[in-house]
């Protein structure tokens, strides 16, 4: 897979295309999902419809410096913006809530 700027990165992610950063830190994959490290930021739907969760300091979601850049840029092609808990509840974070001890 060719590498790429971030920018390009979530522009290819939201047109339904898997794409990789120059460092692997941000990529997208075949099933629509958008990641920053090992964790998912974003997802394309069937419909084409891009949802990111807002992992940034201003939603209580501060992650990293980077997967916030990551998302901000993100957010620049986003349908919709989630507050992380309520992304954490989506079936879209793919999170299992089993393993993260909620009931």
């Amino acid at each position: 897979m060719p590498k790429h700027r971030n920018c390009n990165v979530v522009r290819l992610w939201a047109a339904g295309q898997t794409a990789c950063s120059h460092t692997h830190n941000l990529y997208s994959m075949e099933d629509g999902s958008l990641w920053s490290y090992s964790l998912k930021i974003g997802q394309r739907t069937d419909a084409g419809v891009c949802v990111v969760a807002d992992y940034m300091a201003g939603s209580n979601g501060f992650r990293s410096q980077t997967t916030s850049c990551h998302v901000s840029r993100a957010k620049g092609y986003a349908d919709m913006v989630m507050n992380p808990l309520v992304w954490a509840q989506s079936p879209m974070s793919g999170l299992d809530r089993r393993d993260s001890g909620e009931k």
